[in-house]
């Protein structure tokens, strides 16, 4: 009972019965808000009948899509929101519609809206918010509003999406033709990309060769070129790419600084061969001073021979050193030759001359003048030699004995003491101790020679007492320093820690500092002490000094080894030697040479003249070999300038000196003096001859912007231009004959686009003017309708059984052959009337003809007539340019000419006649 009440007394929008539940929505109010409140909950009722029926007593879009979020979506809310947001229901303006699709997110409803909007903003607002490509192309497809399917098919861009527009937008040719130009465009770029990643492809793997590659002198101008070229491509390189472009470049980077490193060591090389060279001269210009300064002397002291010996060996050690790094030129060498020629005629007279010193000390005593004079002879002394003190004493006695004593003599002899007494003044002053000792002794015996009287023995008296002040001073400095010296040597011979080659090289220190004090402060004690610990050191070094003098002796047969080589090579040398090889051959050898060292010393200064005899010989060769090849260079560079000036095309010139740079890299390295200034040389006229290219391509480039500027400008005044009548014919082919004027274009996406653009232009323009030309015919022909009114009338008449009458033109409008020859045989075949079945087809044949000429739909039963005149169509036409004008009248005569024409059969036929003559005044949109 409770439960009946409850059922009893509760709203039926509540109640359990479907039926009642809608029947009871019916009768709620939506404007009041409480009844509203109530339509809402009903609109999610369980039942969908419910939810329909509340749903159209709704028409707030706003709250529908609340209620969606909500309580979910279901299909009854779902087609009620697309009525009112469409316009199909309710009256909600545009802007308030719009508001609310963009702010939807279901992409169903979207697409219904795009495609049932009452509006084109409204559909466009709803096309804004699709993304995928497939609604997008159903939209494009579909839409019945031409701007939302062009909007649409903007926005689709892959290609297989571009590939359905294509096949599946039948209804829009627009469309269809967008989307073909955008698909060719796209594969166009597409294939445009994948011809510059080849070309970067291909660039690269040239680029990654030229790294690989040794150094040639076109290398750094190909490394800038290949640069040149990868900026200039469209293309982005990826990361793999540009990974190895760097390591390509700093590949190339590291060949032309490891070259220009190779070249700045080469003019240290030079700059140190030079130096070498002034030293040697330096040095042979010092021993040649040397010799000078003995021949021009006035005695040759063992004080003389003793320096200039030291200076000789210094000489030859420091030549040979210089000559293991550098060899010297022929001159140098020659002068270097006779220099050590004079002084082996020295030393080889000093020799003879030490040889006989006794004896002729013995002939002196003893006052033998003939065997003194013999000694004399055998000693051999050079007469531009000044003479030794014991060669001048015998000189002196021989004239003494062969002179006989007079005044003059005597006072020349005394002149000379005074001088000699002089310059013992000035040695003494100069602390020349040993030349100052023996020029005392010589005054002395003079002095016993010469009268007393007339000598200034006071003077020599006094000279001799600073001579034994200074000897006294010597030996007070050096006595410390023998002491000190000896002290050294026997610690150096006690001290076992130290290496041979220390030991050694300490041992020679303190000999040669022992033998500089010669003889101050000497005294036996400290000379045995000295040589006896000088003798331990000798026997301690003995084994090590055997394994130099062997090492020495090795390295002495790999000289001469090598020596043997370079002679083999030098005397048969290939005639097709590269100077770089020869090069290679030289400075190796010169390393070899310098890892052999040292040699024998008596043997050193043989073996380095024979050595350096051969280099300069290699020298020489290289020098020949390089000339050579100079000489092909100097050919090659007037074939270059030749190529300069020649009438060839820039391209060809071009080529032709690649062919030359790669004939010049063939040929191997000229002399260094020269390289570099043929090397420039050449390397200007290729610039030249590149740049006269480079130059003919930027015209080129230029003039084909021009051409392609001005076939813009020419295409953009066609397209803007649209004919009026069939006369501006002739301004279409002016613009046809402009654009042939200006072929053939360069090669290019935007010639192909231009090319499409034109053809599409051109054909647009052509038909304009053809259906033109046909709305001009059929407005004439409006314009002769009166008289074929007037035949029609009379064919009426003669048809009732009236006697034919001519129809006269009155002559307004002037009527074209054509059409006067028509009106007169219809005239004629009035008076001869034809069967009226024959009229019929006539008749027939003139109706589809002209709906052929004007594209319409022929009836099946007209498929015969129509395939017929289709043939004598293309039978009329064959070899000949098809007129649709010319043809349309010679239709029209064919009208005008058929009669006579029974009324029915004209009341039948002149409705689609003359809907077809409508449709032939159709102008195409501009």
């Amino acid at each position: 009972m409770p439960g009946l009440l409850r059922r009893l007394f509760a709203s039926r929008w509540r109640h359990p019965d479907p039926d009642v539940r809608r029947q009871a929505t019916l009768r709620l109010d939506p404007e009041r808000d409480d009844q509203r409140q109530t339509l809402e909950r009903l609109a999610v009722d369980e039942d969908g009948g419910v939810r329909r029926t509340a749903l159209e007593r709704l028409d707030d879009p706003e709250r529908l899509i609340v209620l969606r979020t909500e309580h979910g979506e279901s299909e009854e809310l779902r087609e009620r929101l697309v009525m009112l947001l469409t316009g199909r229901a309710g009256h909600h303006d545009l802007g308030r519609r719009m508001a609310l699709t963009e702010m939807l997110d279901d992409p169903a409803m979207l697409e219904r809206l795009a495609l049932e909007g009452d509006n084109q903003q409204l559909r466009l607002a709803a096309l804004a918010r699709l993304d995928t490509e497939a609604a997008l192309i159903r939209q494009a497809c579909e839409n019945g509003i031409a701007a939302v399917r062009h909007a649409a098919a903007e926005r689709v861009t892959s290609e297989a999406g571009l590939a359905r527009l294509v096949n599946e937008a039948r209804r829009d040719r627009r469309v269809i033709r967008r989307a073909r130009e955008r698909l060719n465009q796209l594969r166009a770029d597409a294939a445009s990309l994948a011809s510059a990643r080849e070309r970067r492809r291909a660039l690269l793997e040239r680029l990654e060769g030229h790294a690989a590659s040794a150094w040639e002198p076109l290398y750094a101008g190909r490394f800038r070129h290949l640069m040149r070229e990868w900026s200039q491509l469209e293309d982005i390189p990826d990361a793999e790419q540009e990974r190895r472009y760097q390591d390509a470049c700093l590949r190339c980077r590291k060949v032309i600084s490891d070259h220009e490193a190779h070249e700045h060591a080469q003019d240290i090389a030079d700059q140190r061969r030079e130096d070498a060279d002034q030293a040697r001269e330096s040095l042979v210009e010092a021993l040649e001073e040397s010799l000078d300064g003995l021949r021009h002397g006035e005695r040759l002291a063992d004080q003389d021979i003793a320096s200039l010996r030291s200076q000789k060996q210094l000489m030859a050690s420091r030549w040979q050193a210089l000559s293991d790094k550098h060899l010297a030129d022929d001159a140098l060498r020659q002068r270097y030759d006779a220099a050590l020629a004079s002084y082996d005629r020295i030393v080889q007279a000093r020799v003879r001359l030490d040889e006989r010193t006794d004896a002729i000390q013995e002939a002196l005593n003893d006052g033998d003048d003939d065997r003194l004079a013999a000694l004399v002879d055998a000693c051999g002394w050079p007469r531009e030699l000044p003479p030794s003190p014991l060669l001048q004493r015998a000189h002196d006695q021989l004239e003494r004995q062969q002179e006989a004593p007079t005044d003059d003599n005597l006072e020349a002899r005394l002149a000379r003491f005074d001088d000699d007494l002089e310059h013992l003044e000035r040695l003494l002053e100069s602390g020349a101790f040993k030349g100052a000792s023996r020029l005392h002794q010589r005054l002395r015996q003079q002095a016993g020679e010469l009268p007393g009287k007339r000598i200034d023995a006071s003077r020599l008296k006094r000279l001799g007492a600073r001579l034994a002040e200074l000897r006294d001073w010597r030996g007070f400095v050096a006595g410390p320093k023998r002491d000190q010296l000896c002290q050294d040597i026997v610690a150096l011979a006690d001290d076992s820690t130290l290496s041979d080659a220390e030991l050694d090289r300490r041992h020679r220190r303190l000999i040669k500092e022992w033998k500089g004090l010669g003889d101050a402060a000497a005294n036996r004690e400290q000379s045995t002490r000295f040589r006896t610990a000088s003798d331990r050191i000798h026997e301690r070094l003995g084994p090590w000094r055997q394994q130099q003098q062997a090492q020495r002796q090795r390295n002495l047969e790999a000289r001469e080894a090598l020596c043997e080589q370079l002679e083999t090579l030098l005397d048969q040398p290939s005639s097709q030697a590269d100077p770089d090889a020869l090069r290679e051959i030289r400075d190796r050898a010169r390393q070899q040479w310098r890892r052999h060292s040292p040699v024998p010393r008596d043997q050193a200064e043989a073996i380095g003249r024979r050595f350096g005899r051969i280099r300069h010989e290699l020298q020489a060769l290289i020098e020949r070999r390089a000339g050579k090849v100079a000489d092909a260079k100097r050919d090659l560079i007037e074939e270059a300038r030749r190529l300069r000036d020649g009438e060839h095309s820039p391209a060809q010139r071009a080529e032709n000196a690649k062919s030359l740079q790669k004939r010049w890299r063939t040929l191997g390295r000229a002399p260094r003096h020269e390289e570099k200034a043929l090397w420039r040389e050449f390397r200007h006229i290729c610039d030249e001859i590149f740049a006269s290219r480079d130059a003919a391509r930027k015209q080129h480039d230029q003039g084909n912007k021009a051409k392609l500027d001005a076939m813009q400008a020419l295409i953009e005044r066609l397209d803007a231009w649209h004919p009026a009548s069939s006369d501006d014919a002739a301004r279409l082919d002016e613009a046809i004959n402009d654009a042939m004027a200006l072929e053939p274009l360069p090669h290019g996406r935007r010639s192909e686009g231009m090319r499409k653009r034109w053809s599409g232009i051109i054909r647009a323009r052509r038909e304009r003017l053809a259906r033109l030309a046909l709305a001009e015919v059929v407005h004439r022909w409006h314009r002769a309708r009166p008289l074929l009114d007037a035949h029609l009338r009379a064919d009426a008449a003669s048809l009732e059984g009236a006697a034919p009458e001519n129809v006269r033109h009155t002559g307004d409008p002037v009527l074209s052959s054509d059409l006067e020859s028509a009106h007169e045989r219809r005239n004629a075949a009035r008076q001869n009337p034809p069967d009226p079945t024959e009229i019929e087809e006539r008749l027939a044949r003139v109706r589809v003809h002209l709906a052929l000429l004007a594209g319409g739909q022929v009836a099946q039963r007209d498929d015969p007539l129509r395939l017929a005149i289709q043939v004598e169509r293309l039978n009329d036409n064959l070899r000949q340019e098809p007129s649709r004008a010319k043809e349309l009248r010679g239709v029209l005569c064919e009208l005008l000419a058929t009669g006579p024409i029974p009324p029915a059969l004209w009341e039948r036929e002149v409705g689609e006649l003359d809907r077809t003559l409508e449709s032939l005044t159709q102008l195409p949109p501009p």
